[in-house]
């Protein structure tokens, strides 16, 4: 019986310079035009094939393993990731409005605890007189107990004058679920005892125990779109809700953007938000929304 041929070394330093990219799109590329060019050699190239996978194996297990020491030597002001957003209007004519809406986010990811930071200020006047006024800022920690199952905590400030209150303040805690968690779409729930106490601008104040729900969700439409100066951008749908709810007045908080990257750290996004209260201060209505345009820098 013949001696099987040996693989020819020009297919040989095709699949070696692959093989040095690490990139394994690339390697299967040429190890399946190579299988396809050199038949009889089809076991030596599976052998250099496999050798590279259990190599890019090894790299990922010490690549995860030297991420988790990181994490759990990390300082509790270190591995903080974030981003703020920024827009301003001004308009003037028949009518003189300006306005301005400003937020910040920060997370930070660990082996078991993570962290999430948000707040936000939304301002603007008409003709001499303000027409909204509304801070807010909420503190998010949660407990990983499995791939689905969290615990969490949740620590929430308004400011809304113009809906008649001067602060109201809730906390809540209870268990979450993550449904999806793939690439490119995210999905939890949550749900849990609240309690809130609101103080309102005529002096008075009132506070209840509730219930929350809340609901989590980002949508990776796309990896690549392309402006007309060539630049690639990523496009996100990103979606919170939020539902506190007490026998005298149900509020949900409903935050939907879509956010376009332009470079690593540079986006522009627009958000739709609706803050509902079912029953309002007098003087007050049950429905706000806010649309904006922003520029969102990542850090």
């Amino acid at each position: 019986m013949p001696a099987q041929a040996e693989l020819p070394d020009p297919v040989r330093a095709m699949i070696a310079a692959a093989i040095s990219t690490g990139n394994k799109d690339k390697v299967a590329a040429v190890i399946e035009a190579a299988k396809a060019t050199n038949p009889d050699d089809i076991a030596e190239i599976d052998a250099l094939n496999q050798a590279f996978l259990d190599d890019q194996a090894k790299l990922a297990t010490r690549k995860k393993e030297e991420e988790t020491e990181a994490i759990r030597h990390a300082g509790m002001f270190e591995r903080w990731t974030g981003k703020g957003e920024l827009g301003a209007f001004r308009s003037t004519g028949n009518g003189d409005d300006s306005g301005i809406s400003a937020s910040l986010t920060l997370k930070r990811t660990g082996i078991k605890w993570n962290h999430k930071i948000k707040a936000s200020a939304d301002y603007q006047r008409s003709n001499g007189i303000t027409s909204r006024e509304r801070l807010f800022a909420s503190y998010e920690p949660n407990y990983v107990i499995n791939k689905h199952v969290f615990i969490y905590g949740l620590g929430q400030f308004e400011r809304d004058r113009i809906q008649g209150y001067s602060g109201r303040y809730s906390v809540s805690g209870g268990i979450g679920y993550q449904m999806i968690d793939a690439d490119d779409v995210d999905l939890s729930i949550k749900a849990g005892p609240a309690y809130r106490f609101t103080s309102y601008e005529d002096g008075t104040y009132d506070d209840r125990l509730a219930g929350l729900l809340g609901l989590d969700f980002n949508w990776k439409i796309t990896d690549r779109l392309k402006f007309s100066q060539g630049a690639n951008a990523v496009a996100e749908t990103g979606t919170t809700a939020v539902a506190i709810i007490d026998s005298r007045n149900t509020s949900i908080n409903l935050v939907s953007g879509l956010e376009a990257k332009v470079s690593d750290r540079l986006s522009t996004r627009f958000s739709y938000t609706v803050d509902y209260d079912s029953n309002p201060p007098v003087g007050g209505v049950s429905t706000d929304t806010l649309s904006r345009v922003t520029i969102v820098y990542g850090f």
